[in-house]
Order: C-alpha cells, then structure tokens, then sequence
C-alpha cells in the first residue's frame, strides 16, 4: 500500500495571516492520523512563514507514525533537524518570494551544501529524501551523495491542460520511476497532487509515499480533515486496486 503523508503547511499559513493561536497544525496533523495519513509533512522555512519551531517539537512528540521534515539545506535548519530528529528529512529547494516550492533541488549544482547536509542528517539517525525533478542526472547524483530516496516533484504534471500533456508528463515521471529504481532509491512522489490526478501515479511501480497537502486541506475546510484525509487514502487505494 502506497504511503500518504499529509502536509499540514497550509494549516498554519491560515494561523499565521492574523498571526493567532489557531488553527494549530499539531491539533490538524492528530486529526490527519485519525483520518488514516500514514505520516505528517512540514516544511520549516528560514523565513518561518507557516510552519514554527514550536510546531516541529510538538509534532515530534505527538505524531507518532511518520514525521518529514522539509527543509533548505542551509545550517541552522539542519541544527534544528539534528536535535528534533524527524522520521525523514526532504531536501528542498527554497527562495523567499515563491508562493510555494517551484521545482525540484539542483543537486548537480549545489553538490556540495547537499552533500553536507545529507551527511549531517544521516549522522543523526535521519533517513535523507531530496526533492527533485524527474531527470536522470539529478537522480543519480542524489544517490551518489548518499541520499536514500527521493521525492521527484510532480509539479509540471499537476498542471497540464491536455491529455497529450499529461500523458508526456505521465510518461517522464514513470521513466525517472524506474531509473530511481534502479540506482536503489526509495521513491516517492509530490506536489500539486489532488484527488482527480493521484491515480494515475499510484501505478507507477515502485512508489512508496505520496506527500499531498493543499488539496488535501482545501477540502477540510468543506467537510472536514478526517473526512478529507480519509477520501484521499480511498483514491489512493481504488487505483492501486485498480492496477492490480
């Protein structure tokens, strides 16, 4: 069965515009669990956006499958990572005028702070995923820093408008699949996912994880976290049915 974690982010981006006290991302990731998410995704940014220390230490505390702590690979927040010490921590790519992440980590050309912070990480105890797109090089080199998975940023498939699109989309992400694959990488997949795109990707061999937030809780608002979390896990399982 294919792993859903959801990503509570958004959650907190509504706490933070009036800059309260709710709503409280722990309170949603124990409702998300409830609701059957096999772990809870966060991103902790320099810039603190959304997501708060204060959120990560008592989401460490309370959730107790899986914590991915998304991050930049930058020191003070893989301190933070080290002494929290989350089930996973994603790599990712972060600039502070972007809405949400665009695109996937240059691991070719950031090697070298990449390399640091997975080594750092993996010191620790933490299983180290990079985010990134779905290209062979950027595969590759994720395996040869040491990383153990990595999440292949399904952005540019989220948001074709044609099936001929989506399908040539569908198609560069089942390749970058199977060559993750076969350099022994864990696979997951993410970003800009919803109920009506998701089954296609849980027939791609080899996925392990899908991390879908904004969808995921612009449906809570209408009926709920449980509920919406709990309509995504059916999709998700109706199509690996499907497949079968």
């Amino acid at each position: 069965m294919i792993r859903l974690g959801v990503n509570i982010d958004h959650v907190a981006t509504v706490r933070q515009a009036r800059r309260a006290l709710e709503p409280d991302p722990v309170a949603a990731a124990v409702l998300a669990l409830l609701g059957g998410s096999d772990g809870i995704t966060v991103h902790l940014r320099e810039d603190r956006r959304h997501i708060q220390d204060r959120d990560v230490r008592l989401l460490r505390q309370i959730v107790t499958q899986r914590l991915n702590l998304e991050m930049a690979a930058v020191e003070a927040i893989v301190g933070i990572a080290c002494e929290i010490k989350p089930d996973e921590a994603t790599l990712v790519p972060e600039r502070r005028q972007e809405l949400t992440t665009e695109g996937g980590l240059d691991v070719v050309a950031n090697q070298d702070a990449v390399g640091r912070a997975v080594e750092r990480l993996l010191g620790a105890g933490i299983e180290v995923a990079l985010f990134i797109d779905p290209d062979p090089r950027q595969i590759e080199k994720a395996r040869l820093l040491g990383a153990m998975a990595v999440e292949i940023q399904t952005a540019r498939y989220s948001e074709t408008r044609s099936a001929a699109e989506r399908q040539r989309e569908l198609s560069a992400l089942e390749e970058a699949a199977a060559f993750a694959r076969q350099q022994g990488l864990h696979l997951h997949l993410g970003h800009g996912l919803t109920y009506t795109n998701v089954q296609p990707l849980c027939r791609i061999a080899g996925v392990e994880e899908l991390n879908i937030g904004h969808s995921i809780v612009a449906r809570a608002v209408l009926v709920g976290l449980e509920r919406a979390v709990r309509e995504m896990k059916e999709a998700i399982r109706l199509a690996e049915e499907t497949h079968r």
